[in-house]
Parts: structure tokens; sequence; C-alpha cells
């Protein structure tokens, strides 16, 4: 079981991005993370009439190392860890360490 899922919202713990939170859109294998609003890059792509894309200077999210993104708590209003237990019926869930609380019900 992974600690971060696709759909979780994260907080940037390291990089330019640094305090920024978003919600995690992908998750790839070499551990890297895609987070929505996250990592803006500068693309300069070339046009392509055949799929009508238009040439010019974009703006895309560039995936970030998941080391560098912590689960975002909303109770405590941080970046909080992320443990993983099992429950008496044998399910493995996700838990907050610092208070204990079950994230996957």
């Amino acid at each position: 079981m992974k600690r971060i899922k696709q759909g979780d919202e994260v907080i940037v713990i390291a990089g330019k991005d640094k305090g920024r939170r978003g919600s995690v859109s992908r998750i790839y294998d070499n551990g890297r993370v895609l987070v929505e609003n996250i990592n803006l890059v500068k693309k300069h792509q070339k046009p392509n009439p055949n799929a009508g894309v238009p040439g010019g200077i974009i703006e895309k999210e560039a995936p970030v190392d998941i080391s560098n993104v912590m689960l975002f708590n909303p109770a405590s209003d941080k970046g909080e860890r992320v443990g993983i237990k099992t429950l008496a019926d044998g399910k493995k869930v996700r838990y907050f360490k610092s208070n204990g609380e079950v994230l996957d019900s």
C-alpha cells in the first residue's frame, strides 16, 4: 500500500513551490507525482496543424519527487507523516502519525 494516492491533497515541503498545496493527479512508477498547479514550467511547443495544436510558449505541470510532498492534514492545517496499520478485520488503512486519525474508511 502506498502512502500517497491519486486524489490526495498534498503540501510541497521542498523546492520552489514550498508551502503550496494541491491535489495529486498522477503517480509515476519512478517515484514522482504530478500535482495540480505545482511546478509549472514553460515549454516551447511547435505548431502541429494536423492535430490543431498552436505553437508558442505554454505552461504545463511537471512532476515532483514524492519525497518533496507530504499528505495534508486538515485537522492540524499542515503536512503530516503517514503510517499504515492493519485493523481488527484485516483491512490495511493509512493513518496520520500525529493524531492517529484514519484516512481510508
